[in-house]
């Protein structure tokens, strides 16, 4: 009896919802460079400090975000909220994870996005926008290790990746089709050696084409097709959301120019919290601050979704075949998605200048091991000086 009194007097006590608030909203400011540090700051917090959650539970929640559509790191500081919290503890503390960047993110779109910013502005986010490029190489590769260790197939492995490569340099936002198409393919090849005769039933739902259509007109029906692309329908998150958005973001719908763009996706990654938020700088372009609010508010809401309606279920879809076996065709392309995107970001520099700039930023991320963030502040900096010393800039 002693003992049980003991122990319970050791076990760490239910936070209460201003906890969560100051600790996730703490997180969602300083968690700069993507979700490896949106994982480290989560696991330092509520495994080794609080002592909130078992270390293998934690590593059970990333296993079993990372089989979801998504921003997994976002998606595991819902999930930690909601095991402490609930429901209400899940909404607080995705809102107060996300929130922060959020609100810089917007006003940095309202300085670099507007009708006619300074010219150093303008010299700051082409020097960004072209290091771009060589920040996607490096996400993409570096995910590339882990992902041909587990591969289910050394065989169609590479061929799921330069399917997501070859999508994400030419057919843009019609990538979600190929995703989910190479996850399709490992599912039916898993039946298939299981000596299974019945079709799996995953088809691909019209969803994809019919919301497509709808958004033809264009206007926040189209924002919101586009965003809820970057949310509910990408696999790998990070740089697999940017061909999802260039084609309708630049050519189709004509938010944003080339360099813009470029600028967007520069945004979402040196600010804090989730890359997502890239989205709420394109609902800027598109819609001003109501569009970005309204963009991020879809782009989220899968998320959210997942975990309040499924979290409970983690332990099932973490060792769920079906759901090993799509990611195992869909991972992989989302990687090549990822590398792919390296092409049209590149083949919107416009300045003999940017190419340099593209260069040694490579040479800071692949030689000197430099982080992303300080990579692309070092690339700004290049850009602003070269508008203040009069060189010319993108159009």
């Amino acid at each position: 009896m002693a003992g049980l009194e003991l122990a319970q007097a050791d076990a760490p006590a239910r936070p209460g919802l201003l906890t969560i608030v100051r600790e996730w909203g703490r997180i969602g400011c300083i968690g700069f460079g993507g979700p490896p540090a949106h994982i480290a700051l989560l696991r330092q917090l509520c495994v080794e400090r609080r002592r909130w959650l078992e270390a293998r539970e934690f590593e059970d929640a990333i296993a079993a975000c990372n089989l979801l559509p998504g921003p997994a790191s976002t998606q595991l500081a819902i999930f930690c909220a909601w095991r402490l919290r609930g429901r209400v503890g899940a909404l607080v503390g995705g809102a107060c994870f996300i929130v922060p960047g959020l609100i810089l993110i917007l006003a940095l779109s309202a300085l670099f996005l507007a009708g006619s910013p300074a010219d150093w502005v303008l010299g700051a986010g082409a020097g960004a926008g072209a290091a771009v490029a060589a920040v996607a190489v490096q996400a993409g590769s570096s995910l590339v290790p882990d992902s041909w260790r587990r591969a289910a197939s050394r065989v169609r492995w590479p061929i799921y990746l330069a399917a997501g490569a070859v999508s994400a340099a030419t057919v843009g936002p019609w990538l979600v089709l190929v995703l989910l198409g190479c996850g399709l393919v490992e599912l039916v090849v898993r039946h298939a050696s299981l000596g299974r005769s019945r079709s799996t039933t995953f088809g691909i739902s019209p969803l994809p084409l019919l919301a497509s259509a709808a958004a033809a007109t264009g206007g926040l029906p189209a924002l919101a097709w586009v965003a809820f692309k970057v949310g509910a329908l990408s696999y790998g998150g990070g740089f697999v959301i940017i061909p999802l958005m260039q084609a309708d973001a630049v050519d189709r719908f004509h938010w944003l120019t080339d360099a813009q763009f470029l600028n967007a996706v520069a945004l979402g990654q040196v600010t804090p919290g989730p890359v997502v938020h890239t989205v709420a700088a394109v609902g800027y372009a598109a819609a001003g601050v109501g569009g970005g609010l309204l963009a991020a508010l879809i782009a989220f809401s899968p998320s959210f979704a997942f975990i309040l309606l499924g979290a409970a279920r983690f332990d099932q879809l973490r060792r769920n075949e079906n759901a090993k076996a799509f990611l195992n065709g869909a991972g992989p392309a989302a990687i090549g998605a990822i590398l792919g995107t390296a092409i049209p970001l590149t083949r919107a520099l416009s300045e003999p200048w940017q190419y340099a700039v593209l260069a040694g930023a490579a040479v800071l991320l692949f030689a000197l091991r430099r982080g992303v963030v300080s990579t692309l502040l070092v690339a700004g900096a290049v850009g602003a000086l070269v508008a203040v010393a009069g060189g010319p800039l993108p159009g």
